[in-house]
């Protein structure tokens, strides 16, 4: 452990701010229509799924919004990082070739910290005698954490954002082997909480995952949100500069934002309806 604590604790602390609102030059009016547009929608699909028996569509809602939450996390300060810091070095094939077991290492990073803390909230979830998310309790909860973080993230109130405000040090990659950083950055990033992570998505799969009272499920939800977390390090495999990748995510900035106000919406109305019918 003490070469993950060297590379995880900065020389440096770079502060990171609570929750960073990306809604400059977007009106309050335009806010509300995205977020009533997200609520109506994920309504309807509430209503056309409170007839499905069993926990199926609710697992699965939860799973996609999980890989769509891991990408939308890539507009964190750790997300443009780990792109930049991980390409390969040169350019070519051969380049791409040597590049791959860095690649195969960060995503085997992720997967070990998905079963890490997946662990953890699984069995804190079985402690506390939980058991799925089709409960009345558990889509109540899930409503709420949707409902209002998606309010939040457009900008219309103001909720906790509790986070560890720090990212992985960019020195680490002078210190070890790129493969070895790239495994310890996936390790760092895949326990979601030691470093700042800008979608409230999060906090709704922590949820998702207390609440199944299961291990192996819990693990899986975590792995999912891990995997959307790590897919997009794959863009180092296209021939494009690190300039155009940074300047492309900087661009969307606001729209992910955006985007993910209205998904925690979706899912908020949506698990509402489904509470109301259980």
């Amino acid at each position: 452990m003490t070469a993950i604590n060297e590379v995880l604790t900065p020389e440096r602390s770079e502060g990171v701010s609570d929750c960073i609102a990306f809604t400059g030059g977007v009106s309050r009016g335009m806010r509300l229509a995205l977020l009533a547009a997200g609520v109506v929608l994920g309504a309807a699909g509430g209503f056309a799924l409170k007839g499905v028996s069993g926990g199926a569509p609710v697992g699965a809602m939860i799973g996609l919004a999980a890989v769509a939450g891991g990408i939308l996390s890539t507009w964190s300060p750790c997300g443009y990082s780990s792109i930049s810091l991980l390409r390969p070095t040169g350019r070519g094939v051969r380049a791409v070739l040597g590049w791959l077991p860095t690649f195969a290492m960060h995503g085997l990073g992720y997967a070990l910290g998905a079963i890490i803390l997946g662990t953890l909230l699984g069995a804190i979830g079985g402690i506390a005698g939980l058991s799925g998310l089709a409960t009345t309790f558990a889509l109540a909860l899930l409503a709420v954490i949707g409902l209002a973080y998606g309010a939040h993230q457009l900008d219309l109130l103001r909720m906790p954002y509790p986070q560890r405000r720090a990212q992985v040090p960019h020195d680490a990659r002078n210190r070890f082997p790129k493969w070895v950083i790239g495994g310890l950055y996936g390790l760092s990033l895949g326990l979601d909480y030691l470093t700042y992570v800008q979608t409230p998505l999060l906090y709704m799969m922590t949820a998702a995952a207390i609440l199944t009272g299961n291990i192996p499920e819990a693990i899986a939800i975590i792995a999912l949100f891990n995997l959307g977390r790590y897919l997009p390090v794959a863009v180092n495999l296209l021939p494009v500069t690190d300039y155009q990748i940074q300047a492309w995510l900087g661009r969307n900035q606001q729209r992910a934002a955006m985007a993910d106000g209205v998904i925690l919406s979706m899912l908020g109305a949506a698990f509402a309806v489904l509470a109301l019918a259980a």
